[in-house]
């Protein structure tokens, strides 16, 4: 149990840095060939408003995630490691859904996130892939 508890790292970081104001770009003009910049947490209303629907989704999806990883921490049953599974290769695909808008709408902090999301895929990938070992008599 103590190694499963590993994998809840990883989400939490992405969690803070989902909560700082410096993940999701809106970029706004000002006046002709002047564009404002300007950053939301992934759990802000705005971007979502003005058509930037993935940080959001990977907000919530990142807190399902963290559900569904205690989940099976504590109850160490695969068929929920492998739901966690499913839902962060959604959420890492999500997560990079800003860049169909260019890379200006992309940070620094959503690459962070990105990162983070896939870093935790595939560590839990290997780890529910590992074979397990026969205890000997």
């Amino acid at each position: 149990m103590k190694k499963r508890l590993l994998y809840l790292i990883l989400p939490i970081v992405t969690l803070i840095l989902e909560a700082l104001p410096y993940g999701a770009v809106c970029n706004f003009a000002s006046g002709p060939n002047k564009i404002h910049r300007q950053t939301f947490s992934y759990f802000d209303l705005v971007p979502f408003g003005y058509a930037n629907f993935a940080p959001l989704i990977t907000a919530v999806l990142t807190c399902a995630i963290l559900v569904l990883l205690v989940i099976y921490c504590f109850t160490g049953k695969p068929q929920i490691g492998c739901a966690a599974r499913i839902v962060l290769c959604v959420c890492a695909v999500i997560s990079l859904g800003p860049l169909a808008f260019g890379i200006s709408y992309f940070s620094v902090t959503g690459a962070l996130i990105s990162a983070s999301l896939i870093a935790e895929l595939v560590l839990l990938h290997l780890a529910m892939k590992a074979p397990k070992a026969k205890p000997t008599e």
